[in-house]
């Protein structure tokens, strides 16, 4: 009986020692883990405020045969965009970056050959910064300050870079889904449904029915009392936090 108990205790004894080390390897493996995996950082997807301001913007990219019409459409609802262009497609078109510059409406960064940010070097994202600001000055003449990533592909790497051009990226919190190929009807459902106090709307130029539920949405939301203002106008420049959201928040 003695026997049995000590062998008893012997075996409780392996066991626990057994659990102990286990469990130090675990927590060990979960520390090296979280030290090898940086934190996702995030852009600016809206902003928290009281006031009924929004801010429209387009990535243009593709064609400019609707410059005129957008130009009209947003200044017959007093609306100042912003528009995420293309180092190429200035290239093709600096008459349209001009037109938009001149009509009142912000010019930004949308990379230089819209290549993925995830797939580049750090290097290689700063030029393609650089190089698409080089043609945006030449023809508006003033800095370009503000960044959306090609297809929204931003990374922390991409975050860093523009942080350190001392340049704000920016992505939205409402898709119109225009490049789609919806209806107008579709596009403007999805807007007028999801907009709320400083939200950022994605939409695209040289798209067949943008420009038609642009003009439906900006009444819309008009009569809900909203302005229409440049993504500058709308966020914050310093003293602020991102929530998990990357919704924009002023410090107290």
């Amino acid at each position: 009986m003695k026997i049995f108990v000590f062998k008893r205790r012997i075996l409780l004894l392996i066991l626990f020692a057994i659990i102990v080390l286990v469990g130090g390897a675990i927590l060990l493996t979960t520390e090296i883990v979280s030290a090898s995996s940086p934190t996702r950082q995030l852009p600016i997807y809206a902003v928290a405020t009281d006031e009924k301001k929004i801010a429209i913007t387009f990535d243009a990219a593709w064609t400019n045969q609707d410059t005129d019409e957008l130009i009209r459409i947003l200044d017959k609802h007093n609306a100042k965009a912003t528009f995420f262009i293309v180092g190429d497609w200035a290239k093709n078109f600096p008459e349209s970056v001009k037109a938009f510059y001149d009509a009142g409406h912000t010019v930004a960064n949308h990379s230089d050959t819209h290549k993925a940010f995830s797939k580049c070097s750090k290097q290689e994202i700063k030029e393609e910064i650089l190089n698409c600001n080089e043609k945006l000055e030449g023809i508006i003449g003033e800095k370009v300050t503000l960044l959306r990533a090609p297809s929204g592909d931003y990374t922390n790497q991409s975050l860093d870079v523009a942080k350190a051009l001392e340049m704000y990226t920016i992505q939205w919190d409402v898709d119109s889904l225009d490049y789609t190929e919806i209806s107008v009807e579709k596009i403007v459902n999805r807007v007028v449904s999801r907009v709320q106090n400083g939200s950022v709307v994605l939409f695209h130029n040289g798209v067949e029915n943008t420009a038609p539920a642009l003009d439906i949405i900006l009444t819309d939301l008009e009569k809900q009392g909203y302005s229409f203002v440049s993504v500058n106008d709308l966020i914050y420049k310093e003293d602020y936090f991102l929530d998990h959201t990357g919704r924009q928040h002023k410090n107290n």
